[in-house]
């Protein structure tokens, strides 16, 4: 174990994560968080005595104060942990048939099914934007000033609005042709004028320029939309002046499937546009090796810039599962093949289930329709008895596309807007928040911790002309040989959600000092009803023991601090009867600068295996 001074001096390099590390703060600080010093104080009516002048007990008081000490410390070796039971939140949202949500339903309308068996539905909670912002101006205007004795009041000022979903909107500028990215774009620009006051977005594209990170400003959203272009990793790969010209689709059937038809279609493209030998009349060059020299180069170009769509989309999944809020992904494409890479969009679904991240999708082709004879643009048009098998591979190709699109959509749980020109309906399907959702949650009945994928199946009970729209599935959590690995990853997944916990009597309280114009300290009070807790009884001491992760995010939802506590009981009974009435409270400091703060706060106690989860705002100006 650490000594104390290196422990301090590790946390404070903690504190100065960049925001692509966050999510690792809570790994790396509690190894060390049992070392540190536990500030906290009673909340009683004897309190303020904790000021009055020290006094040199009298032998016997000295005694009782060390065995009163020894009732509540901070352990220096590692503190076990039960397994928590893990409880399964459900969003849904229902919407009726002309796609408007409604709030109207009760937990009896709902049912719940875990790979085919029906669960009980604990927790129902039917929310609307701003409802963590009503929460948490709640808690702030709760403040207990009594509780933080000999320090100064607390700061008035006004409450902000807490950021409760975050939207990552992903333009596939490597596939998308402009005339389409421009229609998307003057929608999505519409689209931004709608966001609330909670919601926060970034802008990123699968070409990895131009990205914007989660803002509220609107003046910056408008900037990164006009910078989209298109930005085809491959060049002229089939493009018009091509002969013959092909398709990432036509080339994986030709090559890799071996298609005879898409072959032999091919072939005669390539007869028909070739320079002709003028003795002869037929092409100079064989048709055949252009066909497979010409397949292959597309084959490879297009699995290339598919492995980089693949792979920004999921690297944007992971920045937006670390957001403490509600998580989606918003994928603006044309659709492009991946054959050959189920692993790495099975990878990035699974990736999305475990972070309870939804992937949105909307089509920016539209309306599709091919051309039968071809495009009378390209000036290379085909004769028809070449153009009819051209425009039926085309076709193929089109499905083929958006057949990946619905696979990532339905995977995750979200909503695949296409076959439709009206792109202000498609934004608002798929990426708006909804008026009213619901938050379902059930504790899995006789749950493996094996870490197996669970199929979620949520239904409505006799409501016919109602959809529903849900997460599909869920990992179950795997059971570590290392009980404190556990504990730290339930924690973990606590900490990065939005979703409030109240299985433990815990209290989130905020208040702030200003020390300056440019420097205020950060208090977060945790207040815990002790007579709610579950002790074990050993050798005539009452035991549990607490753990208390506070964390700080700025106003756009990026981590800044965070800190660990743990409280160790193993009072007397005369004791826990007087804390039966007070209880206790854990108080963590934060050095911040003026400006508007989310705090969310995570308890967990070993002897009752539950945990709660609180959120919190302040301003400071």
């Amino acid at each position: 174990m650490k000594s104390s001074s290196e422990a301090r001096r590790f946390l404070a390099g903690s504190f100065a994560l960049s925001s692509n590390d966050r999510r690792l703060f809570i790994r790396k600080l509690f190894p060390y968080a049992l070392s540190c010093v536990v500030c906290f104080c009673l909340v009683s009516a004897s309190a303020c005595a904790q000021n009055a002048p020290a006094q040199t007990p009298a032998p016997a008081a000295q005694g009782e104060s060390q065995q009163n000490s020894a009732e509540l410390t901070s352990r220096d070796e590692p503190t076990t942990f039960k397994v928590n039971v893990k409880l399964v939140v459900v969003r849904a949202v229902v919407r009726d048939p002309q796609g408007h949500a409604i709030g109207t339903l009760h937990k009896e309308d709902f049912q719940i099914f875990d790979k085919g068996k029906p669960q009980i539905i604990s927790q129902f909670e039917v929310e609307q934007p701003g409802a963590i912002t009503a929460k948490a101006r709640q808690t702030s205007e709760e403040n207990p000033t009594e509780a933080v004795t000999g320090e100064q009041p607390p700061g008035a000022g006004p409450l902000p609005v807490v950021p409760e979903r975050f939207v990552a909107y992903v333009f596939d500028d490597v596939h998308l042709q402009f005339g389409d990215l421009a229609q998307v774009r003057q929608a999505a620009e519409r689209h931004f004028a709608t966001l609330r006051p909670t919601d926060r977005a970034a802008i990123f594209t699968t070409s990895g320029q131009g990205n914007l990170d989660f803002t509220d400003d609107r003046a910056k959203l408008h900037d990164a939309l006009l910078r989209l272009q298109p930005r085809p990793i491959s060049s002229g790969t089939g493009s018009s002046n091509d002969c013959p010209t092909m398709s990432f689709y036509e080339a994986d059937q030709i090559q890799g499937k071996r298609d005879p038809f898409a072959t032999s279609v091919a072939i005669q493209e390539a007869t028909a546009c070739l320079p002709k030998d003028p003795r002869t009349g037929q092409p100079i060059v064989n048709p055949a090796t252009v066909v497979d020299s010409a397949s292959m180069q597309v084959l490879e170009a297009g699995e290339h810039e598919s492995r980089i769509s693949l792979g920004i989309l999921k690297a944007v999944v992971g920045n937006v599962s670390r957001m403490p809020g509600q998580r989606s992904v918003v994928l603006v494409s044309p659709g492009f093949i991946a054959p050959e890479m189920e692993s790495e969009y099975n990878a990035l679904i699974d990736h999305a289930l475990r972070s309870q991240v939804v992937v949105n999708i909307l089509d920016a082709r539209g309306l599709y329709v091919g051309t039968a004879f071809g495009d009378i643009s390209n000036p290379n048009t085909l004769p028809p008895s070449i153009a009819g098998p051209k425009a039926l591979i085309e076709t193929a190709a089109e499905s083929a596309q958006a057949d990946l699109l619905a696979v990532l959509a339905d995977g995750t749980g979200g909503i695949f807007f296409h076959n439709n020109n009206d792109f202000d309906e498609g934004f608002r399907r798929v990426a708006q928040a909804p008026e009213y959702s619901y938050v379902l949650a059930f504790t899995p009945q006789d749950l493996k911790l094996d870490g197996s994928y669970h199929a979620l199946k949520v239904t409505l009970k006799n409501r016919q002309k109602l959809t529903l729209q849900a997460r599909r599935g869920y990992f179950a959590p795997k059971h570590l040989a290392d009980p404190n690995e556990q504990a730290k990853q339930e924690i973990e997944d606590a900490m990065y959600s939005q979703e409030e916990l109240h299985n433990l009597p815990v209290r989130l309280h905020t208040q702030f000092f200003k020390a300056s114009e440019e420097d205020a300290k950060l208090v977060v009070l945790a207040h815990v009803d002790v007579q709610h807790l579950h002790f074990r009884k050993a050798e005539g001491r009452n035991n549990n023991v607490l753990t208390c992760v506070s964390a700080v995010f700025n106003r756009n939802g990026n981590f800044l601090q965070g800190t660990a506590k743990t409280v160790t009981m193993h009072w007397k009974d005369e004791t826990l009867e007087h804390k039966l009435s007070s209880g206790i409270t854990l108080k963590t400091s934060f050095d911040v600068k003026p400006g508007s703060y989310l705090v969310r706060l995570v308890v967990r106690d070993s002897e009752g295996q539950l945990m709660s989860a609180e959120n919190g705002s302040v301003e400071i100006r």
